[in-house]
């Protein structure tokens, strides 16, 4: 299962991206990933690859609040 030590590795990676690009590709490498596992999970039900996927979910999650930014406060 050459997919599932990607995610491994992705998981456990540093998740220190300096620039916006950076942040976009991991991003969407986690995105990635999560749909591959899924397609995995709907066949095999494998309890493991859904905690797989939710703790990808929550790296995703962090990547993409960092993306958004601080909201502008009206003035």
């Amino acid at each position: 299962m050459e997919l599932i030590k990607k995610a491994i590795e992705f998981e456990n990676r540093k998740m220190r991206f300096p620039t916006t690009s950076d942040r976009i590709l991991a991003s969407r490498e986690a995105k990635s990933l999560i749909l591959s596992l899924n397609e995995v999970y709907k066949q095999t039900k494998d309890k493991e690859l859904m905690d797989l996927m939710k703790r990808l979910t929550a790296i995703k999650q962090r990547i993409e609040k960092r993306l958004k930014g601080k909201p502008l406060t009206a003035a």
